[in-house]
């Protein structure tokens, strides 16, 4: 396995990166945005999920077989998790995706 080493600024960048999604989605979650709010929420907490796997698991610099299906299996299942909810959400609003 090689290893790789990457500059401490990267890191401090995408913390910082990570600090303001999170001031976003508070700021989000202050603005009415009808039942839109969870789903922006959402997107805001996925981005910084995948920051947080790619750049601190350090996924995006793996070439071993078995991380890649564990990590295409994880999002298979979140896919589904995510898809579940939120028709289950547009069911309970649904003025939202142009229902009923």
């Amino acid at each position: 396995m090689s290893e790789h080493i990457l500059p401490s600024k990267l890191y401090w960048t995408i913390w910082a990166v990570l600090i303001c999604l999170t001031g976003i989605t508070a700021w989000v979650a202050t603005v009415d945005l009808g039942p839109l709010n969870t789903i922006v929420a959402l997107l805001i907490a996925s981005g910084k999920a995948l920051l947080v796997v790619l750049f601190f698991m350090h996924v995006k610099y793996t070439s071993e077989k078995l991380t890649r299906v564990v990590i295409i299996s994880a999002l298979f299942w979140l896919l589904i998790l995510l898809g579940l909810s939120l028709t289950d959400y547009f069911i309970r609003h649904p003025g939202i995706a142009g229902g009923a």
